[in-house]
């Protein structure tokens, strides 16, 4: 690819993400939460009582940064866990009944972040886009995969 189209493609997403996380992170302030934590609540909310690893896997990032995450998540008062009865080594997170209690704002915030995000584009477009990003994360996640990472 040449430097001016890899530039745009580059600058693009950079932009995009910037100002996503920034406004995300202003949204989840107000509940006492940080970027990322939210992937954890609406995934214990849709999948059900987990371990670490799974939610790992689902918020995309490394066991580490979950232990953290989960760590400031269960101080907050949002989760709960327990010993796994399949292993010993392993826990069970689940949310409390703060994290329950939460869930439909954060839906409702999740709402108001993609329209805000998409707000100048028709339905066609949010459609294509959702098609795009859905293909390039799919792509940068098996190339880390084959390269032995998330």
């Amino acid at each position: 690819m040449i430097y001016d189209r890899a530039n745009a493609v580059n600058s693009s997403i950079r932009i995009v993400a910037a100002r996503h996380r920034a406004r995300a992170a202003q949204a989840l302030a107000k509940f006492d939460l940080h970027l990322g934590h939210e992937v954890v609540l609406l995934s214990l909310d849709a999948d059900g009582p987990q371990n670490q690893r799974s939610l790992a896997a689902a918020a995309d990032v490394e066991p580490p940064t979950m232990t953290v995450m989960l760590r400031k998540l269960e101080s907050g008062g949002f989760i709960v866990r327990r010993p796994s009865p399949h292993d010993a080594r392993a826990q069970i997170v689940d949310l409390s009944d703060k994290g329950r209690a939460v869930i439909p704002s954060l839906k409702e915030l999740y709402c108001e972040l993609a329209d805000y995000t998409v707000a100048e584009m028709d339905e066609a477009a949010v459609d294509r886009l959702i098609e795009l990003m859905g293909g390039l994360g799919r792509s940068l996640r098996r190339r880390a995969a084959e390269q032995g990472r998330l």
